[in-house]
């Protein structure tokens, strides 16, 4: 099927294994949004609503839950959240970890497409030249929506020694000359994610350029980016760069802490909705030469799943641009899961090692995942890395679920 033909390359290398590792995950997600629906028609009959929970009414509820159970208000973070000090947040992550010094460029010297756009040269610790580093944070018209990495030249040495240059763009709105520009703790993130992009860019080190940097399997790409999320929450990182943009006082412990504390909630809601569609994804293409009504198919695909009825897929079969827009994601939905198995995984070795600051876990990270772009088959990179295949436990645990004793393995086997 295409589906056969889509993952020969992918790190899954075939579309069994990648329904294994999501009929795995399937069961307990339902089971906790069992709980997490418990829990808002429980809010729901206290006030009097006289409703039972539907998909419309789930985030609504879930917010009133949230701060029930964690008493977190975003507001309270947002104050401590400055652009540009979580940019210098990222500098340090990037020297300690990856040895990369950044040096702000001389507007004249390099060209920009806008004047919101600024450069960095990126030198390695003996001040080799890596690369540049553009910076486009803020939203105009004409610009595409959302945050992402572009490469805009890839690193080589088959046509002499080129430099890659790579760029992290977002949409947060400009502050008046002088403000600081504050955002939310999910940005946050986001900025750290995409400048995981960056650095899996920057750290190439290959000949060809059609295999250097982020140029790897669809399954295996997203993984770099999302572990780099996990130090946006290190002490290190917040109690430097997480400082108040009025009284310049770092977050509170006490606000880190509800943070935290937090991070499992709707765990249930946000896979399951993710995993419907990743699932409805594949298993139409896993379908051959079958004819397909896709309304029937969805429902009834939905129905043998056990589908809760208070959710609704991410992206319902129409508008699922993702896998028919283009051929980037086609049976390849479920790479988000994958890439976060591998995640999870990967940020336990720094755990249960010297913590994220790990410098032999560090180095084995840059030299195996980071530096080696599309050289190698993936399964065995990451076997080179960690030491073993990974598993599914760690993923488990950093989504709140029981983990199974029998976990199946997203490795190579």
């Amino acid at each position: 099927t295409h589906a056969h033909w889509r993952l020969e390359n992918a790190m899954a290398k075939n579309p069994e294994r990648a329904m294994e590792l999501m009929e795995a995950v399937w069961t307990p997600a339902v089971a906790r949004v069992k709980e997490e629906v418990a829990d808002m028609q429980a809010i729901a009959d206290k006030e009097g609503a006289g409703i039972k929970i539907e998909p419309w009414d789930y985030r609504y509820y879930a917010e009133k839950v949230r701060k029930a159970k964690y008493d977190l208000d975003e507001t309270e973070i947002t104050p401590y959240m400055q652009l540009e000090n979580l940019r210098e947040g990222m500098f340090y992550m990037a020297q300690q970890l990856f040895g990369f010094h950044f040096k702000p460029v001389d507007p004249a010297k390099v060209p920009v497409y806008h004047p919101d756009v600024r450069v960095w040269e990126v030198n390695d610790p003996k001040g080799n030249l890596v690369g540049l580093w553009y910076f486009d944070p803020y939203a105009r018209k004409g610009k595409r929506s959302g945050a992402w990495m572009n490469a805009y030249r890839a690193q080589e040495r088959f046509d002499g020694d080129v430099k890659t240059i790579v760029s992290n763009n977002s949409n947060f709105v400009k502050g008046k000359p002088g403000e600081p520009v504050l955002i939310s703790w999910k940005d946050a993130e986001t900025l750290f994610h995409e400048f995981g992009h960056a650095l899996h860019g920057l750290s190439s080190n290959v000949n060809y350029p059609g295999v250097s940097g982020t140029r790897v399997a669809r399954d295996y790409v997203e993984f770099p980016s999302q572990l780099l999320e996990h130090w946006l929450s290190t002490p290190e990182i917040l109690d430097r760069y997480a400082l108040h943009y009025q009284t310049g006082k770092p977050i509170p412990q006490a606000l880190v802490d509800k943070i935290k504390n937090a991070d499992k909630f709707n765990q249930g809601f946000d896979t399951v909705e993710y995993l419907s569609s990743a699932l409805i994804d594949m298993k139409l293409h896993l379908a051959g030469a079958q004819k397909i009504d896709p309304d029937r198919f969805e429902r009834e695909t939905l129905a043998a799943l056990g589908m809760p009825s208070e959710i609704v897929m991410r992206h319902r079969t129409p508008q699922f641009n993702h896998v028919f827009a283009g051929d980037g994601y086609s049976a390849g939905y479920y790479s988000y899961l994958w890439s976060d198995t591998l995640t999870a995984d990967a940020w336990e070795a720094f755990t249960e090692a010297d913590g994220p600051w790990d410098k032999g876990v560090a180095k084995r990270l840059r030299d195996n995942v980071f530096g080696v772009g599309n050289t190698i088959d993936p399964a065995i990179a990451y076997r080179q890395f960690r030491g073993r295949d990974p598993g599914i436990a760690a993923l488990m645990r950093k989504r709140g679920f029981p983990v199974p004793p029998a976990a199946p393995a997203a490795g190579d086997k």
